[in-house]
Protein backbone atom coordinates (compact mmCIF):
# COMPACT_ATOMS: atom_id res chain seq x y z
CA UNK A 1 0.00 0.00 0.00
CA UNK A 2 1.18 3.97 -0.72
CA UNK A 3 2.65 4.96 2.31
CA UNK A 4 2.87 8.69 0.90
CA UNK A 5 1.19 10.72 3.42
CA UNK A 6 -2.31 12.22 2.35
CA UNK A 7 -1.71 16.17 2.07
CA UNK A 8 -4.11 18.71 3.42
CA UNK A 9 -7.02 20.17 1.04
CA UNK A 10 -6.68 23.59 -0.03
CA UNK A 11 -8.12 26.35 1.85
CA UNK A 12 -10.60 26.93 -1.12
CA UNK A 13 -11.45 23.52 -1.44
CA UNK A 14 -13.58 23.37 2.19
CA UNK A 15 -14.69 26.35 2.86
CA UNK A 16 -13.90 30.07 3.70
CA UNK A 17 -9.92 31.41 4.35
CA UNK A 18 -9.47 32.73 6.89
CA UNK A 19 -10.18 36.48 6.50
CA UNK A 20 -13.62 35.02 6.02
CA UNK A 21 -13.73 33.17 9.20
CA UNK A 22 -12.57 36.37 11.36
CA UNK A 23 -15.35 38.47 9.48
CA UNK A 24 -18.57 36.22 9.41
CA UNK A 25 -19.92 34.93 13.32
CA UNK A 26 -20.97 31.95 14.13
CA UNK A 27 -24.52 31.91 15.56
CA UNK A 28 -25.40 29.28 18.33
CA UNK A 29 -27.74 29.23 21.34
CA UNK A 30 -26.92 32.07 24.22
CA UNK A 31 -27.38 31.79 27.60
CA UNK A 32 -30.65 33.98 28.32
CA UNK A 33 -32.20 33.08 32.58
CA UNK A 34 -34.66 30.72 30.98
CA UNK A 35 -31.98 28.95 28.88
CA UNK A 36 -31.71 25.32 29.44
CA UNK A 37 -27.62 24.69 30.26
CA UNK A 38 -26.31 21.50 29.92
CA UNK A 39 -23.36 22.57 32.52
CA UNK A 40 -22.96 24.74 35.19
CA UNK A 41 -20.06 25.80 37.06
CA UNK A 42 -20.35 27.25 40.19
CA UNK A 43 -17.90 28.66 42.72
CA UNK A 44 -15.06 25.88 41.17
CA UNK A 45 -11.49 25.87 42.70
CA UNK A 46 -8.63 23.96 42.15
CA UNK A 47 -5.56 24.30 44.36
CA UNK A 48 -2.07 22.56 43.68
CA UNK A 49 -0.60 21.55 46.85
CA UNK A 50 3.39 22.91 46.88
CA UNK A 51 5.76 20.74 48.22
CA UNK A 52 8.88 21.04 50.52
CA UNK A 53 12.11 19.75 49.48
CA UNK A 54 14.07 17.11 51.67
CA UNK A 55 13.04 13.85 53.17
CA UNK A 56 9.62 14.91 54.42
CA UNK A 57 8.00 16.63 51.99
CA UNK A 58 5.58 18.91 53.64
CA UNK A 59 2.71 20.96 51.86
CA UNK A 60 4.11 24.83 52.15
CA UNK A 61 1.54 26.72 49.97
CA UNK A 62 -0.75 25.94 46.68
CA UNK A 63 -1.04 26.95 43.63
CA UNK A 64 -4.50 28.83 43.00
CA UNK A 65 -5.14 27.92 39.45
CA UNK A 66 -8.26 28.40 39.58
CA UNK A 67 -9.96 30.31 42.67
CA UNK A 68 -13.88 30.00 42.86
CA UNK A 69 -15.19 30.51 38.58
CA UNK A 70 -18.64 30.22 38.08
CA UNK A 71 -20.50 30.29 34.36
CA UNK A 72 -23.23 28.13 32.41
CA UNK A 73 -22.90 26.41 28.72
CA UNK A 74 -25.95 26.35 27.10
CA UNK A 75 -27.23 23.16 25.33
CA UNK A 76 -25.73 23.01 21.76
CA UNK A 77 -24.24 26.84 22.13
CA UNK A 78 -20.93 27.71 22.79
CA UNK A 79 -18.52 29.71 25.50
CA UNK A 80 -14.77 31.08 24.47
CA UNK A 81 -12.53 31.56 27.70
CA UNK A 82 -9.78 33.43 27.17
CA UNK A 83 -6.71 34.71 29.12
CA UNK A 84 -2.84 35.00 29.18
CA UNK A 85 -1.25 31.94 29.74
CA UNK A 86 -0.86 30.49 32.70
CA UNK A 87 -4.67 32.44 33.45
CA UNK A 88 -6.57 28.87 34.55
CA UNK A 89 -8.31 28.12 30.84
CA UNK A 90 -6.97 24.84 30.76
CA UNK A 91 -6.95 23.98 34.29
CA UNK A 92 -10.59 24.75 33.74
CA UNK A 93 -11.18 22.74 31.07
CA UNK A 94 -9.92 19.59 32.55
CA UNK A 95 -11.63 20.09 35.58
CA UNK A 96 -15.02 20.45 33.91
CA UNK A 97 -13.99 16.85 32.00
CA UNK A 98 -13.00 15.05 35.38
CA UNK A 99 -9.71 14.82 34.43
CA UNK A 100 -8.63 16.85 37.69
CA UNK A 101 -11.01 16.23 41.24
CA UNK A 102 -11.90 19.97 41.72
CA UNK A 103 -10.93 21.39 45.42
CA UNK A 104 -14.25 23.02 46.10
CA UNK A 105 -17.23 24.07 44.04
CA UNK A 106 -19.91 22.43 41.60
CA UNK A 107 -19.99 20.83 37.70
CA UNK A 108 -23.60 20.62 37.60
CA UNK A 109 -24.14 18.31 33.94
CA UNK A 110 -27.88 17.79 33.45
CA UNK A 111 -28.21 19.00 36.74
CA UNK A 112 -26.24 16.44 38.32
CA UNK A 113 -23.16 17.41 40.54
CA UNK A 114 -20.13 15.48 38.98
CA UNK A 115 -17.58 17.53 41.19
CA UNK A 116 -16.63 14.68 43.32
CA UNK A 117 -18.28 11.47 42.05
CA UNK A 118 -16.05 8.40 42.05
CA UNK A 119 -14.09 7.08 39.21
CA UNK A 120 -16.98 4.25 38.47
CA UNK A 121 -19.55 6.81 38.62
CA UNK A 122 -17.82 8.50 35.87
CA UNK A 123 -17.11 6.14 33.24
CA UNK A 124 -20.95 6.54 31.66
CA UNK A 125 -20.02 10.52 32.08
CA UNK A 126 -17.16 9.54 29.81
CA UNK A 127 -19.69 9.22 27.14
CA UNK A 128 -20.88 12.72 26.78
CA UNK A 129 -18.35 15.19 28.35
CA UNK A 130 -14.94 14.53 25.96
CA UNK A 131 -11.80 16.85 25.21
CA UNK A 132 -9.98 18.16 22.36
CA UNK A 133 -6.38 18.50 23.41
CA UNK A 134 -3.91 21.37 22.58
CA UNK A 135 -1.20 19.41 20.81
CA UNK A 136 -3.05 17.19 17.96
CA UNK A 137 0.80 14.47 17.79
CA UNK A 138 1.52 14.42 21.69
CA UNK A 139 -2.35 13.24 22.05
CA UNK A 140 -2.31 10.75 20.19
CA UNK A 141 -0.22 7.39 20.86
CA UNK A 142 2.45 6.51 18.08
CA UNK A 143 2.47 3.10 18.67
CA UNK A 144 -1.57 3.19 17.92
CA UNK A 145 -2.91 3.46 14.23
CA UNK A 146 -5.57 6.10 13.80
CA UNK A 147 -8.11 2.74 13.27
CA UNK A 148 -7.23 1.49 16.82
CA UNK A 149 -7.02 5.18 18.41
CA UNK A 150 -10.35 6.37 17.22
CA UNK A 151 -12.10 3.20 18.08
CA UNK A 152 -10.93 2.51 21.78
CA UNK A 153 -14.26 4.31 23.14
CA UNK A 154 -16.02 2.53 20.83
CA UNK A 155 -14.31 -1.02 22.42
CA UNK A 156 -14.15 0.29 26.36
CA UNK A 157 -17.90 1.57 26.74
CA UNK A 158 -18.94 -1.29 24.56
CA UNK A 159 -20.67 0.57 22.17
CA UNK A 160 -21.06 -1.78 19.04
CA UNK A 161 -19.22 -5.48 18.66
CA UNK A 162 -16.17 -5.60 17.09
CA UNK A 163 -17.20 -6.78 13.77
CA UNK A 164 -18.44 -3.41 13.46
CA UNK A 165 -16.22 -0.83 15.31
CA UNK A 166 -13.85 -0.84 11.48
CA UNK A 167 -16.94 0.82 9.69
CA UNK A 168 -17.91 3.17 12.41
CA UNK A 169 -13.89 4.31 12.11
CA UNK A 170 -14.05 4.81 9.14
CA UNK A 171 -17.27 6.58 9.08
CA UNK A 172 -15.91 9.21 11.46
CA UNK A 173 -12.48 9.50 9.16
CA UNK A 174 -14.82 10.42 6.60
CA UNK A 175 -16.90 12.81 8.49
CA UNK A 176 -13.83 15.35 9.84
CA UNK A 177 -12.59 14.84 5.82
CA UNK A 178 -9.55 12.53 6.16
CA UNK A 179 -9.59 9.32 3.99
CA UNK A 180 -11.43 6.57 5.45
CA UNK A 181 -9.29 3.67 3.78
CA UNK A 182 -6.31 5.03 5.60
CA UNK A 183 -7.63 3.84 9.35
CA UNK A 184 -4.43 1.73 9.38
CA UNK A 185 -1.81 4.38 8.92
CA UNK A 186 0.22 6.10 12.21
CA UNK A 187 0.12 9.35 13.69
CA UNK A 188 3.34 10.37 11.92
CA UNK A 189 2.02 9.88 8.66
CA UNK A 190 -0.38 12.65 8.98
CA UNK A 191 0.08 16.76 8.55
CA UNK A 192 -0.87 18.76 11.71
CA UNK A 193 -3.96 19.56 10.70
CA UNK A 194 -4.84 15.97 10.23
CA UNK A 195 -3.66 14.75 13.10
CA UNK A 196 -6.09 17.63 14.50
CA UNK A 197 -8.77 16.07 12.91
CA UNK A 198 -8.35 12.67 14.27
CA UNK A 199 -7.84 14.23 17.86
CA UNK A 200 -11.68 15.25 16.56
CA UNK A 201 -12.89 12.16 15.51
CA UNK A 202 -11.20 10.45 18.39
CA UNK A 203 -13.59 12.81 20.48
CA UNK A 204 -16.54 12.31 18.43
CA UNK A 205 -16.72 8.67 18.88
CA UNK A 206 -19.31 8.62 21.68
CA UNK A 207 -21.60 11.18 20.36
CA UNK A 208 -20.76 13.35 23.38
CA UNK A 209 -23.34 16.20 24.64
CA UNK A 210 -20.29 18.60 25.75
CA UNK A 211 -16.51 19.17 23.96
CA UNK A 212 -13.60 21.01 26.04
CA UNK A 213 -11.96 22.34 22.94
CA UNK A 214 -8.32 23.06 24.34
CA UNK A 215 -6.55 25.46 21.84
CA UNK A 216 -7.98 23.66 19.03
CA UNK A 217 -6.04 25.58 16.47
CA UNK A 218 -3.26 27.19 17.72
CA UNK A 219 -0.53 24.54 16.70
CA UNK A 220 -1.42 24.69 12.83
CA UNK A 221 -1.15 27.22 9.89
CA UNK A 222 -3.21 30.12 9.19
CA UNK A 223 -5.01 28.46 5.71
CA UNK A 224 -5.90 24.71 8.27
CA UNK A 225 -6.80 26.85 11.13
CA UNK A 226 -9.90 28.00 8.99
CA UNK A 227 -10.46 24.42 7.75
CA UNK A 228 -11.11 23.61 11.07
CA UNK A 229 -13.14 25.93 12.85
CA UNK A 230 -15.25 25.39 9.85
CA UNK A 231 -15.44 21.47 10.49
CA UNK A 232 -16.01 21.98 14.15
CA UNK A 233 -19.00 24.29 13.39
CA UNK A 234 -20.65 22.10 11.37
CA UNK A 235 -20.29 19.33 13.52
CA UNK A 236 -21.71 21.76 16.06
CA UNK A 237 -24.59 22.33 13.95
CA UNK A 238 -25.19 18.76 12.72
CA UNK A 239 -24.60 17.64 16.31
CA UNK A 240 -26.24 19.61 18.66
CA UNK A 241 -22.63 19.56 20.59
CA UNK A 242 -21.98 22.43 22.91
CA UNK A 243 -18.38 23.85 23.53
CA UNK A 244 -16.26 25.33 26.22
CA UNK A 245 -13.98 26.90 23.14
CA UNK A 246 -10.47 27.60 25.06
CA UNK A 247 -8.35 29.75 23.20
CA UNK A 248 -5.57 32.65 22.70
CA UNK A 249 -6.91 34.17 19.21
CA UNK A 250 -9.43 36.73 20.05
CA UNK A 251 -10.69 36.48 16.42
CA UNK A 252 -11.15 33.13 16.33
CA UNK A 253 -12.60 33.24 20.13
CA UNK A 254 -15.02 35.93 18.49
CA UNK A 255 -16.22 34.16 15.56
CA UNK A 256 -17.34 30.91 16.97
CA UNK A 257 -18.53 31.60 20.37
CA UNK A 258 -21.32 33.77 20.89
CA UNK A 259 -20.31 34.55 24.91
CA UNK A 260 -16.80 34.76 26.29
CA UNK A 261 -15.50 35.06 29.65
CA UNK A 262 -12.44 36.75 30.49
CA UNK A 263 -9.48 34.95 32.99
CA UNK A 264 -7.01 36.64 34.56
CA UNK A 265 -4.75 35.00 37.21
CA UNK A 266 -7.88 32.13 38.11
CA UNK A 267 -10.50 34.53 38.31
CA UNK A 268 -13.31 34.70 35.41
CA UNK A 269 -12.94 39.04 35.40
CA UNK A 270 -15.77 39.87 32.46
CA UNK A 271 -18.30 37.80 30.93
CA UNK A 272 -20.68 39.21 28.19
CA UNK A 273 -21.96 38.48 24.70
CA UNK A 274 -19.41 38.95 21.84
CA UNK A 275 -20.91 42.35 20.89
CA UNK A 276 -20.78 43.74 24.05
CA UNK A 277 -17.11 42.46 24.86
CA UNK A 278 -15.34 43.60 21.93
CA UNK A 279 -17.17 46.92 21.16
CA UNK A 280 -17.57 48.09 25.35
CA UNK A 281 -15.75 46.10 27.64
CA UNK A 282 -15.77 47.37 30.86
CA UNK A 283 -12.93 45.16 32.86
CA UNK A 284 -9.50 47.34 32.23
CA UNK A 285 -7.97 43.76 32.22
CA UNK A 286 -10.13 42.82 29.12
CA UNK A 287 -9.65 46.74 27.38
CA UNK A 288 -5.72 45.78 27.43
CA UNK A 289 -6.44 42.60 25.80
CA UNK A 290 -8.34 43.76 23.18
CA UNK A 291 -6.26 46.72 22.73
CA UNK A 292 -3.21 44.33 21.40
CA UNK A 293 -5.44 42.29 18.44
CA UNK A 294 -4.60 43.89 15.94
CA UNK A 295 -7.95 45.76 13.99
CA UNK A 296 -7.82 45.11 10.09
CA UNK A 297 -10.40 47.18 9.45
CA UNK A 298 -9.05 50.10 11.03
CA UNK A 299 -5.68 49.84 9.19
CA UNK A 300 -7.87 49.98 6.06
CA UNK A 301 -8.89 53.10 6.56
CA UNK A 302 -5.54 54.61 8.02
CA UNK A 303 -4.72 54.85 11.91
CA UNK A 304 -4.18 52.82 14.74
CA UNK A 305 -5.62 51.48 18.10
CA UNK A 306 -4.09 52.97 20.97
CA UNK A 307 -2.53 50.03 22.61
CA UNK A 308 -2.46 50.09 26.72
CA UNK A 309 0.35 48.56 27.94
CA UNK A 310 0.75 47.05 31.29
CA UNK A 311 3.29 47.22 33.63
CA UNK A 312 4.90 44.79 35.90
CA UNK A 313 4.13 41.08 35.85
CA UNK A 314 1.59 39.25 36.44
CA UNK A 315 1.59 37.67 40.32
CA UNK A 316 2.10 33.79 41.21
CA UNK A 317 -0.99 32.40 41.67
CA UNK A 318 1.08 30.89 44.81
CA UNK A 319 0.83 33.75 46.60
CA UNK A 320 -1.59 36.22 44.73
CA UNK A 321 -2.75 39.79 45.92
CA UNK A 322 -5.29 40.43 48.08
CA UNK A 323 -9.04 42.12 46.93
CA UNK A 324 -8.73 42.41 43.67
CA UNK A 325 -5.81 40.14 41.69
CA UNK A 326 -5.72 42.73 38.84
CA UNK A 327 -4.87 45.70 40.82
CA UNK A 328 -1.39 45.59 40.83
CA UNK A 329 -1.21 46.11 36.96
CA UNK A 330 -4.16 48.67 36.73
CA UNK A 331 -4.08 52.45 36.37
CA UNK A 332 -7.57 52.71 38.24
CA UNK A 333 -6.31 50.80 41.80
CA UNK A 334 -7.57 52.51 44.91
CA UNK A 335 -7.59 51.46 48.73
CA UNK A 336 -10.66 49.62 47.77
CA UNK A 337 -9.05 47.23 45.47
CA UNK A 338 -6.54 45.97 47.70
CA UNK A 339 -8.82 45.61 50.30
CA UNK A 340 -12.26 44.18 49.03
CA UNK A 341 -12.30 41.50 46.33
CA UNK A 342 -14.84 43.08 43.68
CA UNK A 343 -17.79 40.41 42.90
CA UNK A 344 -18.00 39.22 39.38
CA UNK A 345 -21.73 41.94 39.24
CA UNK A 346 -23.91 41.84 36.79
CA UNK A 347 -24.21 44.99 34.65
CA UNK A 348 -26.51 44.41 31.52
CA UNK A 349 -28.45 42.02 30.00
CA UNK A 350 -25.63 39.75 29.25
CA UNK A 351 -22.81 41.29 31.02
CA UNK A 352 -20.89 41.00 33.96
CA UNK A 353 -17.56 42.19 35.18
CA UNK A 354 -15.37 42.20 38.50
CA UNK A 355 -14.16 45.62 39.16
CA UNK A 356 -14.59 48.14 41.38
CA UNK A 357 -14.60 50.88 38.70
CA UNK A 358 -16.62 49.18 35.24
CA UNK A 359 -17.16 51.38 32.41
CA UNK A 360 -16.44 51.70 29.16
CA UNK A 361 -12.52 52.58 27.97
CA UNK A 362 -12.23 56.98 29.34
CA UNK A 363 -15.15 56.71 31.38
CA UNK A 364 -14.70 54.64 34.43
CA UNK A 365 -16.01 56.54 37.52
CA UNK A 366 -13.85 58.10 39.90
CA UNK A 367 -15.50 56.16 42.96
CA UNK A 368 -15.96 52.52 43.38
CA UNK A 369 -19.26 51.68 42.83
CA UNK A 370 -19.00 48.59 44.83
CA UNK A 371 -19.20 49.87 48.70
CA UNK A 372 -22.91 49.67 48.87
CA UNK A 373 -23.16 46.21 47.92
CA UNK A 374 -20.17 44.80 50.03
CA UNK A 375 -20.95 46.95 52.88
CA UNK A 376 -17.83 49.15 53.31
CA UNK A 377 -16.94 52.62 52.27
CA UNK A 378 -15.29 53.85 49.25
CA UNK A 379 -11.66 52.54 50.83
CA UNK A 380 -12.97 49.01 51.51
CA UNK A 381 -13.32 49.41 55.57
CA UNK A 382 -16.15 47.99 56.73
CA UNK A 383 -19.05 50.46 57.25
CA UNK A 384 -20.49 49.79 60.43
CA UNK A 385 -23.94 51.55 58.71
CA UNK A 386 -23.98 49.59 55.82
CA UNK A 387 -25.51 46.11 55.46
CA UNK A 388 -23.87 43.93 52.75
CA UNK A 389 -26.52 42.85 50.03
CA UNK A 390 -26.94 39.66 49.20
CA UNK A 391 -24.36 37.31 48.14
CA UNK A 392 -23.45 38.04 44.27
CA UNK A 393 -21.17 37.16 41.96
CA UNK A 394 -21.48 33.49 42.34
CA UNK A 395 -24.96 32.62 40.53
CA UNK A 396 -23.34 30.64 37.20
CA UNK A 397 -26.03 32.66 34.93
CA UNK A 398 -27.79 35.37 33.98
CA UNK A 399 -30.70 36.99 35.93
CA UNK A 400 -33.35 39.00 34.44
CA UNK A 401 -32.46 41.63 37.09
CA UNK A 402 -29.02 43.45 37.41
CA UNK A 403 -26.99 46.49 38.10
CA UNK A 404 -27.51 50.24 36.43
CA UNK A 405 -24.27 51.70 35.72
CA UNK A 406 -25.57 55.34 35.10
CA UNK A 407 -28.66 55.18 37.39
CA UNK A 408 -26.46 53.11 40.35
CA UNK A 409 -29.61 51.07 40.70
CA UNK A 410 -30.96 47.82 39.76
CA UNK A 411 -32.97 47.56 36.54
CA UNK A 412 -35.28 44.98 34.91
CA UNK A 413 -35.86 43.85 31.47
Amino acid sequence: MDQTPTTEPSPQGEGPGTATVAAADHEAPRTTANTKAVLSVENLKMYFPVKSSGLIRRTIGHVQAVDGISFQLPTGGSLGLVGESGCGKSTTGRLVTRLYEPTAGKIEFEGRDIANVSARSLKPLRREIQMIFQDPYTSLNPRHSVGAIIGAPLAIHNILPKNKILPRVQELLEIVGLNPEHYNRYPHEFSGGQRQRIGIARALTLQPKVLVADEPVSALDVSIQAQVVNLLQSLQREFDIAFLFIAHDLAIVRHFCPEIAVMYLGKIVEIADRETLYSRPHHPYTQALLSAVPDVKQAAIGGRRERIRLEGDVPSPINPPSGCRFRTRCSLAQEICARAEPPLLQIGKRHKVACHFPGELGHHPEKPITPRLLGVDDTGAPDPGAAPAAEVGNDPGFSDTWFDLERRSMAKA
